[in-house]
């Protein structure tokens, strides 16, 4: 008996960050989520790119569904080669991919990265993927608990990624797929929020539709700081509906996507996380073409009456004058003060005297001006790393915050050649 996917998908920006760099794919043979690293060039292009790689895996598979896994994301990792050979600038995104291919009667699963895939099988939620993290080693070494993992300061170390030069292979497993089975796939704005029993508790109730919105409310009000993309999908005995399209979400949707109050299964949220309690989509309302009915609205002047119109005789004209020059120099004078206010609370990586160091301010100088300065001074030797990484740190490399920049060390820490 063949069994069916009935699926919703859901990504949110989350209240931090400026731009969403996770992407999904949710369709009745492939569900998949990529998460472009923090940090590195472009995440979002990474983690879009791939998933309209593996996208084209939604079909049914044949026998042989861990190769198809396998080759789909192999492809991804090629297009992403792809696009730095193209663009040397793009040197350094890569992305994390989570792939969950069906065939009707079981899952082949692809992982690489801490995007995560789940079962929710007769009340109990079993995490099926492994995180390719440093946390996670420690975990492993049983040096850390899973709770300690979400505060540790080297969380957002990933040692496997999708980047088009290291070309790491996935993890592949499969298993058999039962009637009444709940697959959630999720990033780590997710999983790394959420505990296990908080997650099994929203997955435990209402359609794929209602707990995907439900897991990315939870992981906003929980205080997650990344952005949050949130797969679910049930199996059943019964066809999915015909309505029911493949969805794109995240950085890889082409257009934002939204859906009235009430809509379909794995619409947009609309309005949903807006607010202060509830995060932000990073959507804008349109701005409406005409004027509400009954609105005052004035008749535009005339063009012509308007240029041969009389002035008015104008008085104290050079008063006028001095308190116009005033206010546009205080004007100049608060944005110049606001400007290098914020400059100061920016970060980034780069080379100070052959050691890998973290600025503050903006990487980029003024005529006889600097606007950054060295903040912290590592022990990581510049020319101790590749070539590749050698030049993306003399280059400078962009973080979020400090916490993104001191990341971004610890993950250049672990790969220098101290050989």
């Amino acid at each position: 008996m063949s069994l069916y996917l009935h699926y919703s998908a859901i990504s949110d920006v989350g209240r931090v960050r400026r731009e969403n760099q996770d992407s999904g794919y949710a369709g009745p043979w492939l569900l998949t989520v990529c998460d472009g690293v923090g940090g590195a060039v472009r995440g979002d292009l990474a983690s879009s790119t791939a998933v309209q790689a593996l996208r084209k895996l939604d079909q049914r598979p044949d026998e042989d569904i861990l190769g198809q896994v396998a080759g789909g994301v192999h492809r991804a990792d090629d297009r992403i080669a792809e696009l730095v050979e193209e663009d040397p600038a793009l040197n350094g995104t890569s992305t994390t991919a989570t792939v969950a291919l069906f065939d009707g009667a079981r899952f082949g699963l692809g992982h690489i990265g801490d995007s995560r895939a789940y079962l929710y099988r007769r009340g109990e939620l079993r995490q099926l993927t492994h995180d390719h993290t440093f946390v996670q080693s420690l975990i492993d070494e049983g040096r850390i608990t899973e709770e300690q993992s979400r505060t540790h300061p080297h969380r957002n170390l990933i040692l496997k990624a999708l980047d088009g030069i290291r070309h790491e292979e996935p993890d592949l497993f499969e298993f058999p797929a039962e009637a009444g089975d709940r697959i959630f796939l999720c990033s780590d704005g997710a999983c790394g929020t959420l505990s296990l029993e908080r997650m099994a508790d929203i997955l435990s109730t209402g359609t794929p539709d209602f707990a995907a919105v439900e897991l990315v409310r939870a992981s906003l009000e929980a205080g997650s700081t990344d952005n949050v993309t949130c797969i679910v999908a049930d199996v059943s005995e019964e066809p999915a509906p015909d309505d029911l399209a493949p969805l794109l979400v995240g950085a890889a949707a082409d257009l934002p996507r939204r859906m009235p109050v009430g809509g379909g299964v794995g619409g947009a949220v609309g309005g949903l996380f807006r607010g202060h309690r509830a995060g932000d989509t990073g959507e804008i309302a349109p701005v409406p073409a005409e004027a509400p009915e009954g609105a005052f609205v004035t008749d535009p002047i005339d063009p012509e009456a308007a240029r041969y119109a009389p002035l008015a005789p104008t008085r104290y004209t050079w008063l006028r004058r001095v308190l116009v020059a005033a206010v546009l120099l205080g004007i100049t004078w608060v944005v110049l003060a606001t400007g290098w206010s914020w400059s100061q609370q920016q970060f980034y990586v780069g080379d100070h005297d052959g050691k890998v160091t973290i600025f503050r301010g903006l990487n980029a100088d003024l005529p006889g001006i600097s606007l950054s300065h060295p903040y912290e001074t590592t022990d990581v030797e510049v020319d101790l790393l590749s070539d590749i990484d050698a030049e993306q740190v003399r280059e400078g490399i962009e973080a979020d915050d400090l916490d993104d920049a001191r990341a971004t060390v610890d993950n250049y820490a672990a790969r220098q050649d101290v050989g």
